[in-house]
């Protein structure tokens, strides 16, 4: 074998030859976990999961207890292909909330099929709603591995400002360029296609204003107007949405736009990409639902088919222990407030430790990004990389992504946060 030939490059394929190197995020993860192991007195800021102050994996106690009680035919069978009926209903309320009815009442209809957590929901997203060589609009700075969904599905990506130069009337929407790259898309493709992670926003915190929310509906709508022959999909990943102030904001958004006499046209979609990872504290169980809302229920009975589909020839079906559990937990009254007391005590776990960090970085000048809901906080830099490897010197351990650097507040103790600030200050300086 000649010294620079790739072992077994004959054995895949060319897009599995780019498959290579470890996950950013778990290669720091592991690096802090090395430094506990030796002894130091380390900080984690790099893993996505909720941890307690000691450091404990935080767990729904409610969702927990009622696993453990389901019945043994509810761990071991497979649920029905497009997901158990009673879990794909209670999807749509997850996702719509207190809006659902309203959103209803307006003649609207919904399709829901269960996933393998929310990545299954982007995949089947971008699997079937895109044509192949078509780019996905993305917020420049956005979860790393959107751009692996993609490029498995055979798409490109475009981007456009997380945050717009200088002020406008569009706090935390970037609404001249978003417009324009969706008119450059919609000109030249024969689908255009948005995923926002919004509220609460990975990797930066991020949560749009509802004058944000409506500028992008508002140029999705109109966009979708001015070329009928174009579908238009707006691609909304709640992952964290249930840990905001305003969890479903984007029904309410519905609702205004509809009330306002705008006419919803034919070629435009809204789904939602559903994880119970983060909400119910279960991310090795992969839960999830791809949620579909269209005026017209061919579209969503086709859409239905399309998706079952897929995941038939993709999954099979999608696990079935926490679609159980989780409609029985929602199904009564005693067990579902405690789910939300139980929520809303995390909640406010994070946002003490955001209200901590935001404060320590005006105390010590790090200049961190506009930071509100879920997990993360951010820190725009041109060289993550040198940054972090700094910090990690003070054992606190961060991710350096493209453009800047995530910070874990879902990781820290709280009471480690404001030396993670002084770090930053101190590498900066």
């Amino acid at each position: 074998m000649a010294m620079d030939e790739v072992p077994g490059a004959s054995l895949v394929n060319a897009l599995a030859s780019t498959r290579q190197g470890n996950d950013t995020i778990f290669g720091w993860y592991a690096r802090y976990l090395r430094a506990k192991e030796e002894g130091h007195d380390a900080i984690n800021g790099t893993a996505g999961l909720l941890l307690e102050d000691d450091g404990s994996l935080a767990i729904n106690d409610v969702v927990d207890q009622m696993l453990r009680q389901a019945p043994p035919l509810e761990f071991a069978s497979y649920a029905p292909l497009k997901g158990l009926p009673d879990f794909l209903d209670l999807s749509i309320s997850l996702v719509l909330g207190e809006h659902r009815e309203d959103i209803e009442a307006l003649g609207f209809n919904f399709v829901s099929t269960a996933t393998p957590g929310g990545s299954g929901a982007l995949f089947l997203a971008a699997n079937n709603l895109c044509e192949r060589g078509d780019a996905i609009l993305l917020r420049n700075r956005h979860w790393g591995p959107y751009a692996g969904f993609l490029k498995g599905c055979g798409l490109e990506m475009a981007t456009w400002p997380l945050l717009p130069d200088g002020e406008n009337d569009y706090p935390y929407f970037a609404d001249q360029a978003f417009e324009q790259t969706v008119e450059e898309l919609a000109n030249k493709q024969k689908t255009v296609m948005v995923w926002l992670n919004d509220p609460a926003h990975n990797p930066t915190g991020l949560t749009m204003t509802p004058q944000g929310r409506r500028a992008a509906l508002d140029i999705m709508m109109a966009s979708a107007s001015k070329h009928p022959d174009v579908g238009h999909t707006l691609l909304l990943d709640t992952a964290y949405s249930l840990y905001a102030d305003s969890p479903h904001g984007w029904g309410q958004t519905i609702i205004d736009t509809m009330n306002d006499g705008t006419p919803w046209p034919e070629n435009f979609l809204i789904t939602y990409a559903l994880s119970l990872s983060k909400s119910h504290t279960a991310y090795g169980l992969r839960t999830g639902a791809l949620i579909g809302i269209h005026p017209d229920e061919e579209v969503t009975e086709r859409l239905r088919d399309i998706f079952g589909t897929t995941g038939r020839q993709t999954w099979s079906a999608a696990p079935r222990l926490l679609q159980y559990t989780s409609v029985q937990l929602h199904a009564n009254e005693e067990t579902a407030q405690a789910w939300s007391d139980e929520r809303d005590r995390l909640q406010d776990l994070l946002t003490k430790r955001r209200e901590t960090f935001v404060k320590a970085c005006e105390t010590y000048n790090v200049p961190i990004n506009p930071t509100h809901d879920g997990f993360f906080a951010w820190l725009e830099h041109d060289d993550p990389e040198s940054i972090t490897e700094a910090c990690a010197q003070h054992h606190v351990y961060l991710v350096p992504l493209r453009g800047g650097i995530r910070i874990g507040l879902c990781a820290m103790p709280s009471d480690g946060i404001e030396r993670v600030a002084k770090t930053l200050a101190d590498v900066l300086n």
